[in-house]
């Protein structure tokens, strides 16, 4: 069987580590892929965002299951092409995608669905933006409707950092371009925010573990979003009653309501949620697998992922399918390059890769690497703003932890810089139980 990842940083990792294992046995292809996937198949110098020459690559190659790893080619109607050839791939239509596409779309869905989520408005005009968060102040939350790579979403803690937030989407100088163009402002929510991820066929869905991002750069949560700096799983502020009302309350609802729309959803749905006093509430969908989520994710699922896959795209679906209760833990430390989430330099070599082949659960995830070649010599060097994951399995996060911040201390490029707190939040509410 021949499968195709389309996708180059650390999640497409993160699957062909995952599907490289199946019993199946898959021949792997990438596209583009990365220096780290390089040993699992074969490398398509393919980029992502572009459908036709996906297209021509997966019916020259006979390929058998495409899985879609990045956000844009969903929104922009890879899957509607492929399906238009006949061709088996999971993730959502682009009027699925819609979910993560456009906020302003999610935050209307979800009203009309009675899903619970913040109050918000949207917005298309700079001095109505502002009208409305002067009236309802400070902490808010702004927000762009299209995709910014994970830094679209601003929390607010003044009046005047909201006004500027408003002007970064819809002023001159639209620093978002035109994911900006609309923007959604909502409520600050109070309490703690955990992800779910559910595989799902259009009407049934699987779960897969839970996790918790650490989005800001520095320690203790400070300075501007990233697309993650690291993450755990499971995230024990989950418990089994809030469960069973996520998948009550919040998944069911969001698939009956997209079959109501004419979009059945089938792919990788990520649930972003806050745990506030008055239950969970949706702060956002996202069409795919979480980065760097599903590189602590996938290692704890005990299905294999090939099948779960392919039962998604046939036509009896998931219905009936139960999965294995996680067990143990996994940790993922994110190794950035110097100036990221800002403008970031590229081209450093990275120095003892060779020796995680000696850690015991503990591996690399490239995210934004590539091969350079100096003198006649090849090496990896930087070349993305988030560069590894360095990922630690155990029996608990602590010993998760333990082996992720081991493997750390492994690897050197010029700049590096990493949060030395990550799963603190999930040790602490360990202990308090």
């Amino acid at each position: 069987m021949k499968v195709l990842i389309i996708g180059g940083g650390g999640r497409e990792h993160a699957f062909a580590l995952k599907l490289a294992a199946s019993p199946h046995q898959p021949q792997l292809h990438f596209a583009p892929g990365n220096p780290g996937m390089e040993s699992l198949g074969l490398c398509h110098a393919v980029p992502a965002q572009d459908i036709q020459g996906l297209l021509d690559l997966a019916l020259r190659e006979s390929i058998d299951l495409t899985l879609v790893g990045p956000e844009q080619p969903l929104v922009d109607g890879l899957v509607d092409r492929f399906r238009e050839k006949g061709l088996a791939v999971f993730g959502p239509t682009k009027a699925a995608a819609r979910l993560e596409g456009s906020k302003a779309f999610s935050k209307d869905f979800m009203a009309r669905y009675g899903i619970p989520t913040a109050a918000f408005a949207t917005f298309t005009e700079g001095s109505r933006a502002k009208a409305y968060i002067e009236s309802h102040g400070a902490p808010i939350v702004v927000k762009t409707s299209g995709l910014a790579a994970g830094k679209g979403a601003i929390v607010c803690a003044t009046l005047s950092e909201a006004l500027e937030a408003v002007d970064s989407m819809l002023g001159p100088q639209a620093v978002f371009g035109e994911a900006g163009a609309e923007v959604v402002v909502e409520e600050f929510m109070q309490g703690e925010e955990v992800s779910v991820f559910a595989l799902c066929d259009g009407e049934n869905y699987v779960l897969l573990p839970s996790a918790q991002d650490h989005k800001r750069i520095f320690d203790e949560d400070k300075g501007p979003n990233t697309g993650g700096m690291g993450a755990y799983s499971p995230a024990p502020v989950l418990t089994a009653a809030l469960l069973d009302e996520v998948h009550s309350r919040i998944i069911a609802p969001t698939l009956e309501g997209m079959r109501k729309e004419g979009c059945p959803y089938t792919g990788f749905l990520y649930v972003g949620l806050m745990i506030t006093p008055q239950g969970p509430k949706v702060v956002e969908y996202n069409c795919r697998l979480g980065d760097p989520e599903a590189q602590v994710v996938l290692p704890l699922l005990r299905e294999d992922l090939l099948d779960l896959l392919l039962e998604a795209v046939q036509v009896n679906g998931l219905k009936g399918r139960k999965v294995q209760p996680t067990q143990g833990a996994a940790a993922v430390v994110v190794l950035a390059a110097q100036g990221y989430p800002g403008k970031y330099r590229t081209g450093d070599t990275i120095e003892g890769l060779e020796k995680m082949a000696g850690l015991i659960r503990a591996h690399a995830v490239h995210a934004g690497t590539r091969r350079a070649v100096d003198g006649g010599r090849s090496h990896i060097e930087t070349g993305g703003g988030r560069v590894l994951g360095l990922v630690g399995l155990g029996d608990d996060l602590q010993e998760a932890l333990e082996r992720a911040y081991g493997a750390v201390e492994k690897i050197r490029f010029e700049g590096m810089q990493f949060r030395r707190d990550i799963g603190q939040r999930g040790l602490a509410r360990i202990k308090s139980d």
